[in-house]
């Protein structure tokens, strides 16, 4: 799949009206099948993308501030509707109870999220702060696409780095192609640990981690909150460029060699048990090991 170029201009998303009016039905024509990205401006500019199985967040640097702290890991939503609901729910600010359309109860805190990056040395990940610049590219047919960049963060006293990342959640699957190119102040050789937070649910329990060495990929199960479900998660790296298996305190992560300057692509996907398509870890792993994802930039 080719993508269009990233040489567009910033999306301006329109003034937002009341923060905790209720819940809005969807129209008929909300109703349609797409995938949407929608910058929203009235929440610290969280920036949602999701399609017809799942929901993403990311965070913009005006949360850091309001709720502390904020992390650039990657929040997931829980979701059971097959058209965007993120941005009518989180009008209402009261996006942690399930209205019908699905819920937001996956706690990123200082954590990797599902799929979020960072530098691995020295056995400590080196986090971005959260995302600026953001990019809108598709949105509303069969492609939710669009970049951000993560200004420049030091790794220990070695370096200095900073990204851009593009992600692109096609209609249909569960899984966001993300591409991320990686300047750095050194030439060196980088080793990116890309993580899926360990206790994101209730802080204390854990899920199921699952390793591939063989096609280098995680997947992970989450514990039990309740009536609001368990959430899934896994990472799918290249082959070639993996280099192993880690954890800190706070992720389990997936680690790939990168030259800077030079994209490369991962693969971040998500899924909630009341979704109505993975009941089940055998029928989430088992969708995890049925991809073949493309890792060509």
């Amino acid at each position: 799949m080719r993508l269009p170029s990233l040489a567009l201009a910033l999306l301006v998303v329109p003034a937002a009206g009341q923060e905790h009016e209720p819940l809005r039905p969807a129209t008929a024509e909300e109703q349609r099948v797409r995938a949407a990205v929608v910058i929203a401006d009235y929440r610290f500019d969280d920036l949602l993308w999701e399609n017809d199985r799942i929901a993403h967040r990311i965070y913009g640097r005006a949360l850091e501030r309001a709720e502390p702290p904020s992390s650039s890991g990657i929040d997931v939503w829980g979701k059971r509707v097959r058209w965007p609901f993120m941005d009518r729910q989180l009008r209402t600010g009261d996006q942690h109870a399930d209205h019908g359309e699905g819920i937001d109860f996956y706690n990123v805190g200082t954590g990797r999220g599902t799929g979020g990056l960072g530098i691995w040395y020295d056995n400590k990940l080196w986090t971005s702060r959260n995302y600026v610049r953001p990019r809108i590219l598709q949105s509303g047919g069969d492609i939710a696409d669009f970049a951000v960049d993560y200004d420049p963060w030091p790794v220990d006293t070695l370096r200095t780095v900073r990204e851009t990342r593009r992600f692109a959640l096609m209609a249909g699957t569960n899984f966001t192609r993300l591409t991320s190119t990686i300047a750095s102040s050194s030439e060196a050789e980088l080793i990116v640990g890309i993580g899926i937070s360990k206790r994101p649910i209730n802080g204390s329990k854990l899920g199921e981690i699952r390793q591939d060495r063989a096609n280098a990929r995680m997947s992970w199960w989450g514990p039990a909150d309740g009536e609001k479900g368990r959430m899934a998660a896994a990472v799918m790296v290249d082959p070639a460029a993996f280099a192993g298996f880690v954890e800190d305190a706070d992720n389990y992560l997936i680690l790939v060699r990168v030259q800077p300057g030079t994209p490369f692509v991962y693969y971040s996907g998500a899924a909630w048990d009341r979704g109505g398509d993975f009941a089940s870890a055998v029928a989430w792993n088992s969708y995890v090991d049925a991809q073949r994802p493309d890792f060509r930039p």
